[in-house]
């Protein structure tokens, strides 16, 4: 923390990971912190399939995080959500990034009705069963996720720009995997939007899963976002 104080007090608005390794995604958003009762909200859509968490409280604020995009993206923008290996979706019934896309675009219709938001759940498959991420630390899941995605076909994303939509962001892994082949089949800008995302600067968070699962995240550090809303403030992986 001592460290991201210092760069953010030169002028540098991006963390180290990023500065290392810059993502392949172009922006990323979240409605709020992975902590407290968002964690548990999160835990019993997916493991317990209580769908109406996300269709009264997970959904607005995806929506919410995603309207964060509207003067960033294009008019027109291809939503996609993160998919689930094939087995995985058939034991768990559904995808809760498909499910929290459908309830946030349902909700911005009637908000940002000249904003064209298409869902497209068949752009980006998931190719490999990858283990429980969150039992790797940033570099392990980088490589497990190797090879993971795959685009079938290249003509759907070809010039467009892709919102791709995930529950949470912890390292990154996951977005800048999807990134990468999306945009390697031909996808101009791709955008991230998430429901919750894991900040380092949380003692709780770091004490319960460990520090080396988290990476820094940038807040448009400095003078100016000190002044600013936390929902204004900008983060990457």
């Amino acid at each position: 923390m001592e460290s991201a104080r210092f760069i953010a007090s030169m002028g540098i608005s991006e963390c180290t990971m990023c500065r290392l390794a810059p993502p392949e995604f172009d922006k990323a958003v979240s409605f709020t912190d992975y902590n407290g009762e968002i964690r548990e909200m999160l835990h019993l859509l997916k493991f317990k399939g209580m769908h109406r968490i996300a269709e009264h409280v997970l959904g607005r604020g995806m929506a919410i995080a995603i309207q964060k995009l509207r003067h960033t993206a294009a008019s027109e923008v291809l939503v996609v959500p993160v998919p689930l290996f094939a087995a995985k979706r058939k034991e768990r019934g559904f995808n809760q990034s498909t499910l929290l896309a459908v309830v946030a675009l349902k909700r911005l219709q009637h908000v940002e009705k000249e904003w064209m938001l298409s869902l497209q759940e068949q752009v980006l498959e998931r190719t490999k069963d990858t283990r429980a991420l969150y039992m790797l630390n940033p570099s392990q899941r980088r490589r497990s996720l190797q090879g993971a995605f795959r685009v079938p076909d290249a003509t759907a994303v070809k010039g467009r720009e892709v919102l791709l939509i995930d529950d949470i962001m912890t390292t990154g892994a996951t977005a800048r995997e999807c990134a990468r082949v999306l945009k390697r089949a031909g996808a101009t800008r791709v955008w991230v939007a998430t429901a919750a995302k894991a900040q380092p600067e949380s003692v709780h968070s770091v004490i319960e899963h460990g520090a080396e699962s988290f990476a820094l995240w940038d807040a448009t550090v400095g003078a100016k976002a000190a002044t600013e809303p936390a929902s204004d403030r900008r983060f990457h992986v």
